[in-house]
């Protein structure tokens, strides 16, 4: 098991002010964040990171959604990174989300869920290094 993830503070969660809170729970779960972005994802971004749901029917909502407005871009370490992030999360329909999950407390519904999380330890290393370099991560001492 990695003890890298990654995730994204979706712009329905910036937009509703939920992005402290939302550090406030990343932290309380013992993660260190590596790195930090605020930023829109350009429409191109957003395409280029979701490939691999182009052929998916939410694709064009998909895209549209997170290119919307602002995005907390988080890269994030700690022992077992990938399950603790998701277990944290909660499942991708709020409704579904075990309480006092972030999704069940920020979402708004299953298209504008408040966060992304990785899904392996691969696929956040792909998804780490789309919006940052190694030299970007920095530990915290």
């Amino acid at each position: 098991m990695g003890n890298r993830t990654f995730a994204i503070i979706k712009p329905d969660a910036v937009r509703n002010g939920n992005t402290g809170k939302i550090y406030d729970r990343i932290l309380q779960a013992d993660f260190k964040i590596l790195a930090a972005k605020l930023l829109k994802l350009t429409k191109a971004q957003a395409e280029g990171f979701y490939a691999v749901h182009k052929q998916r029917p939410f694709y064009e909502e998909l895209i549209d959604f997170m290119s919307s407005g602002a995005c907390m871009i988080l890269a994030l370490e700690k022992d077992n990174a990938v399950s603790s992030w998701r277990e944290s999360i909660g499942a991708t329909n709020p409704e579904e989300a075990a309480k006092g999950t972030i999704r069940k407390d920020f979402a708004t519904n299953v298209q504008k869920n408040a966060v992304h999380g990785s899904d392996s330890d691969e696929n956040a290393e792909k998804e780490i290094g789309f919006f940052f370099t190694e030299s970007e991560l920095i530990a915290n001492q």
